[in-house]
């Protein structure tokens, strides 16, 4: 089992600017979903219809993900604020 073990540390997480990019790629596919709403009948009649509902299903988890990464910056700037926990808490 040593064998699998990591012989090194794990690099430090990236940090970016990790609402616009879920933001962008919210919009990005409520767009696709917008932009195949004319070829219903062609999804529908090939088969295809799914890559339709795929989009519309990605633009609703990225709402989620939006909510999600405002409050993790909202609870890492609160901490940042806060500073260090103080050494006499229990």
């Amino acid at each position: 089992m040593a064998k699998w073990t990591a012989t090194h540390e794990a690099p430090e997480p990236l940090e970016g600017p990790v609402v616009a990019t879920v933001t962008g790629g919210t919009i990005l596919w409520f767009v696709l979903f917008l932009a195949q709403l004319p070829f219903y009948g062609w999804l529908d009649d090939h088969g295809h219809l799914w890559w339709l509902w795929t989009c519309l299903a990605g633009a609703g988890l990225g709402l989620i993900g939006i909510w999600y990464v405002r409050g993790r910056d909202a609870a890492i700037r609160r901490d940042a604020v806060a500073g260090p926990p103080a050494a006499d808490a229990p």
